[in-house]
């Protein structure tokens, strides 16, 4: 199915020429179909890159997913046009009042700062807060997974010496939860980040469960118990070019990056990169739209204690792959 944009918006073209099923509000607004709603909060100065990004994954599910972008202030950015900020993303003000199905907050360029001194750091924590009684479930992208831990849990994220960049191993902890049906044991996710979140921490606290984590990148899948909020600590969005268009820009601004481990072939930045994420990447956002969004969502939006959390009842030893 496909997912819903506004009419004009850039990623479409791209998107269509990928193949990838997308439609415009006013061509969906002839059909009467229950789309999922999904509001992207979109931290990332590229805007329109990001966007796309993420469009193309919940475009690949079988659901028709209905758009909204989010901003989270009106200042210019310096990466796109005020006319398209304008255009196609809404303050917090005018969805307020709204309930959604799924939020999606993507990662920031914030891991050197701390939390209490990003400008808009009330501002994050207002929606997050709001998250949780007006949005069925939420997917919280890196420097977002790590402030949400943060504000909603009281954890602490380390600052790393050098940023964590490139694309790393990883193993499922649990292997019977609806999220990581499909994985393979050991899969591969992008890392780009300044910070990691301690992995026993999150293993001890009561109400969340670690999915899966990496030898050299730590934890990568948490998910809250209660089912309706997940920690992604990496960007399994990045398009195949992402990586290596943030080490040029590094080196170009002199900041002597480390090169992106087990990204370009040959970790040799003459050579082209390997993406080996991709299908991850899709079935990780395909399982969460369908078994903690669609599954547990209320028909009518309106009445959002109607929403019923359920628990697994996997036990060790099931295949449920």
């Amino acid at each position: 199915m496909p997912v819903k944009i506004p009419d004009n918006l850039p990623a479409a073209e791209i998107l269509e020429s990928e193949n990838i099923f997308v439609m415009s509000e006013t061509r969906a607004a002839n059909q009467d179909i229950r789309p999922m709603k999904v509001l992207i909060l979109n931290l990332m100065p590229n805007k329109i890159e990001t966007e796309t990004q993420l469009l193309r994954l919940l475009g690949n599910t079988p659901l028709q997913v209905d758009v909204d972008l989010l901003r989270i202030h009106d200042k210019a950015s310096k990466h796109t046009s005020i006319d398209h900020m304008n255009n196609f993303y809404r303050d917090f003000e005018a969805v307020r009042h709204k309930n959604y199905d799924g939020l999606i907050i993507t990662g920031a360029p914030l891991g050197q700062i701390e939390f209490e001194e990003v400008t808009y750091w009330d501002h994050i924590r207002e929606i997050i807060d709001w998250s949780q009684q007006h949005v069925t479930s939420v997917l919280f992208l890196c420097w977002a997974a790590h402030a949400a831990l943060y504000h909603l849990y009281g954890l602490q994220r380390k600052l790393l010496s050098a940023k964590r960049s490139g694309v790393f191993n990883h193993q499922r902890t649990h292997k019977h939860f609806p999220l990581l049906r499909g994985f393979d044991d050991e899969f591969f996710a992008p890392h780009s980040r300044f910070a990691e979140m301690n992995v026993e921490d999150l293993k001890a606290h009561k109400e969340l469960q670690v999915l899966a984590e990496s030898d050299e990148a730590g934890a990568y899948l948490v998910l809250s118990r209660n089912n309706r909020n997940l920690f992604v600590m990496g960007h399994p969005e990045y398009q195949k070019s992402t990586l290596g268009d943030e080490y040029q820009r590094d080196l170009a601004e002199g900041l002597n990056p480390t090169i992106p481990k087990n990204y370009f072939r040959c970790d040799d930045p003459s050579q082209a990169p390997v993406a080996r994420w991709h299908g991850h990447g899709s079935l990780l956002v395909s399982n969460w739209l369908n078994y903690y969004v669609y599954q547990l969502t209320p028909y009518d939006l309106h009445d959002m204690s109607a929403i019923t959390p359920w628990e697994h009842e996997y036990k060790d030893g099931q295949d449920d792959d």
